[in-house]
């Protein structure tokens, strides 16, 4: 992870439908990485099953991966990926923690084990947390404060700069948002994610804690998020799957 600048994360989910589409959407996208003018991170985040092909086209954006398993060692878990297989293919970061895992049963335990892996293997994890709902009460903050708490409960302040993590409104994600989230809403929960990390750890171990927003960034709000969301850079989801318009988004953080 490159001190000092921003990200733009492409998370493609279950995406293209085939490996050319695949190398054909990543040379495209690590091309647009010109337009970050060296300010900027590019990490495209494919399926496994692409890994592997698109590891050995992109010369100028980072490989990422959607998922891992907790355990480093090769262990008898069927269908799972390791964190040693994905740094041999040349992963540098992975999310975990992503609110569609959560809907299969991931756990802040989980979370916080995979967390650990990615670290042994020199893998920066991007950790998402975020709440499904607002409420006028602040229910929301401590849902957050608890996902914090638990996740982070047994990881070493030495490890936070090795760290990201990624505001996710799951009330502002897909087909059943309830409305898009605001800038200032980002900001608010940045602040409150480092208030958070300050009372675990100290207020100086946060200081170089990086935060990204992912909730529904498109063409039209990212320049904004990341003008006044608090954020050090973004992860974005339907948006990195049209090459035109990642390139856009590059270009606005720029």
């Amino acid at each position: 992870m490159s001190k000092g600048k921003k990200l733009i994360i492409g998370n493609w989910k279950m995406n293209p439908a085939s490996l050319e589409k695949a190398l054909r959407l990543a040379k495209e996208i690590s091309k647009y990485s010109k337009y970050s003018r060296g300010k900027t991170e590019i990490v495209i985040c494919p399926p496994f099953v692409f890994l592997s092909a698109i590891s050995k086209k992109i010369k100028k954006a980072k490989l990422g991966a959607q998922d891992v398993h907790f355990e480093t060692n090769n262990t008898a878990q069927t269908g799972e990926i390791s964190p040693l297989m994905l740094k041999n293919l040349g992963v540098k970061y992975v999310i975990v923690g992503h609110s569609e895992r959560r809907m299969l049963g991931e756990t802040n335990e989980i979370v916080r084990k995979k967390i650990g892996a990615c670290l042994k293997h020199a893998i920066t994890p991007i950790v998402c947390v975020g709440e499904s709902k607002r409420d006028e009460s602040g229910n929301y903050l401590s849902f957050v404060r608890t996902q914090l708490e638990e996740i982070f409960s047994s990881i070493p302040k030495t490890a936070l700069p090795k760290i990201l993590i990624a505001y996710e409104p799951i009330w502002a994600i897909g087909k059943s948002a309830m409305r898009e989230a605001t800038p200032a809403e980002s900001n608010e929960m940045a602040i409150f994610i480092k208030k958070v990390l300050s009372d675990l750890y100290d207020p100086k171990a946060v200081g170089s804690l990086r935060i990204l927003y992912g909730g529904s960034v498109n063409i039209k709000n990212a320049g904004e998020f990341m003008k006044d969301g608090g954020v050090d850079g973004l992860l974005v989801g339907r948006d990195s799957l049209d090459p035109d318009n990642f390139k856009e988004i590059i270009k606005s953080v720029n």
